[in-house]
């Protein structure tokens, strides 16, 4: 039976977020916040300001700090992406798990749930796997380009996941140790995190749904072309030595 002094914060990036989203993600950590009750003890909240340009001067996050009393935000004035700035939440983490999502929470608090508790249960890092109902409501585009990377994961990366985007994921200590290695700033931060958590971490894969009515932010050629390349250098990575597994 696990402990119910639980210390959990949760990490989002902040980029450009529509008009009241300060007011919408109160509402969702609140949610959260009683979907965990009786699990974990505490839950905190980290926002990281990615350089944002709109909706994101100081009265937003003054408004923000009033609705989630307790709320740490941290920011940079240059936009740098998602891998980077949820890297500065964990760096800055002060909770024994993490759980990293983004800032619309685009899944359900009970997905969120059986993060923690597999999180809680097997340490390590819990990720979040989409099945194929996911798709449905899914553009056209961006359901080709994510069903593609899951065959690279398979056939090319030879990964034991196919998930790795999914944009929810929980770890301990261990697993926070191996996300601040990661280097990758922007969109395949996530496949980096996996690829190195096989040698150092035990990754668990949790079925979740997302939330009904989640709007998908487009993804830009300049986006892809940099990712594309970071794919690339993430396969000759794994074509390396493996590292030895420290045992201690």
């Amino acid at each position: 039976m696990q402990p119910t002094s639980v210390h959990l914060q949760v990490i989002v990036p902040c980029y450009n977020p529509p008009e009241g989203w300060e007011q919408a993600l109160a509402d969702r950590f609140a949610e959260l916040r009683a979907a965990l009750e009786g699990l974990v003890e505490e839950v905190g909240l980290v926002v990281v300001n990615d350089g944002a340009a709109r909706n994101a001067a100081d009265e937003n996050f003054d408004r923000l700090k009033r609705l989630i009393p307790g709320v740490k935000v941290v920011s940079y004035a240059q936009n740098r992406g998602k891998g980077y700035a949820l890297r500065q939440g964990v760096q800055t983490s002060t909770a024994a798990y993490l759980l990293v999502t983004d800032i619309d929470f685009p899944y359900t608090a009970a997905s969120m749930r059986r993060i923690v508790e597999n999180l809680l249960e097997k340490g390590g890092i819990a990720a979040g796997n989409r099945d194929t109902a996911y798709y449905a409501g899914v553009p056209a585009f961006r359901r080709r380009l994510s069903q593609s990377l899951r065959w690279l994961l398979r056939h090319v990366l030879r990964q034991p996941i196919g998930d790795s985007q999914c944009g929810l994921k929980g770890f301990d200590q261990v697993g926070r140790a191996v996300f601040l290695e990661t280097t990758i700033d922007r969109f395949l931060f996530d496949l980096e995190f996996l690829m190195l958590a096989n040698r150092r971490a035990p990754v668990t894969p949790v079925p979740v749904d997302l939330r009904p009515g989640v709007v998908f932010s487009s993804v830009g050629w300049k986006v892809l072309s940099t990712e594309g390349f970071n794919f690339i250098k993430l396969f000759f990575r794994q074509l390396g030595p493996a590292k030895p597994t420290d045992h201690r």
